[in-house]
């Protein structure tokens, strides 16, 4: 089929069905020129390597392996940046995997995540509304609160955190939004915040996110903000790092042992 006709068809389709244009419209390359347009000496960020974090790595966490969830490197992460916290605040809890986690490390822990009532609203699946915290409601001492974070009254809370998890909606809008709460009400001097989902895979990008994490925070706080090698998370957090140049094409370091069992 010749390139003309491609295009014809591809418009009546659109015609036909305005919303296949969000597919152009939210295409990875499309994003990353829009994002190069507004910040063409960040196309990356500095990446971090675990074994700078921790230099003892040797992280034993609990994970389901079901859609939707968090790497394996993404919850030894958060349980590393924990240690020596005293409280954990999180966007979107989906299965409650992270807090979970986070929970064997600090005693207060918060998340936010929309009610089963606004979920359903939206057109989502019943079941999936009822998934919702299925893991981390198991402990008692995690304050589940419910509520929109587009709306949520963020300075009611009256608390600085020592450590966030924004892993809400993904869309650009929701990221500078729960981005921009953040640093406008939960954090203190040397807060540390983390972004899931800044990366398709430890070795892509996602610039629809990277671009709300940059557009929602203080701009002389860009220089704090780093990508933890071998995981989907951005971080934000003071102090001085060994760094490497982002690519996405590496050669290992080194591997991870994998040890599994199965918990009830």
């Amino acid at each position: 089929m010749s390139k003309i006709k491609k295009t014809v068809q591809a418009l009546q389709n659109i015609a036909q069905e305005p919303s296949l244009l969000n597919l152009v419209l939210n295409d990875k390359e499309v994003r990353k020129k829009e994002f190069l347009k507004k910040y063409p000496h960040l196309e990356t960020l500095p990446q971090i390597s675990l074994l700078d974090l921790n230099k003892d790595f040797d992280e034993s966490i609990d994970i389901c392996f079901l859609d939707g969830a968090s790497l394996p490197t993404d919850l030894a992460l958060l349980k590393i940046l924990a240690k020596g916290k005293n409280s954990y605040f999180e966007i979107g809890t989906w299965r409650g995997e992270s807090v979970w986690n986070v929970a064997k490390v600090i005693d207060d822990c918060t998340t936010l995540n929309l009610s089963k009532e606004e979920i359903v609203a939206l057109g989502i699946d019943k079941k999936y509304a009822e998934l919702h915290g299925i893991v981390s409601k198991k402990n008692q001492d995690i304050l589940h609160l419910e509520g929109n974070s587009k709306v949520f009254d963020f300075r009611g809370l009256d608390k600085k955190y020592d450590l966030i998890f924004i892993d809400g909606d993904h869309s650009y809008e929701m990221v500078k939004n729960d981005t921009e709460k953040v640093f406008g009400n939960l954090i203190h001097e040397n807060s540390i915040v983390v972004w899931h989902d800044y990366a398709f895979n430890p070795e892509k990008i996602r610039y629809e996110v990277f671009q709300g994490i940059l557009d929602g925070m203080p701009s002389n706080f860009h220089e704090n903000l780093y990508h933890v090698q071998n995981s989907l998370c951005a971080v934000f957090m003071k102090g001085n790092f060994k760094t490497k140049k982002f690519q996405s094409l590496n050669e290992p370091e080194f591997l991870f042992e994998v040890n599994l069992k199965i918990k009830k």
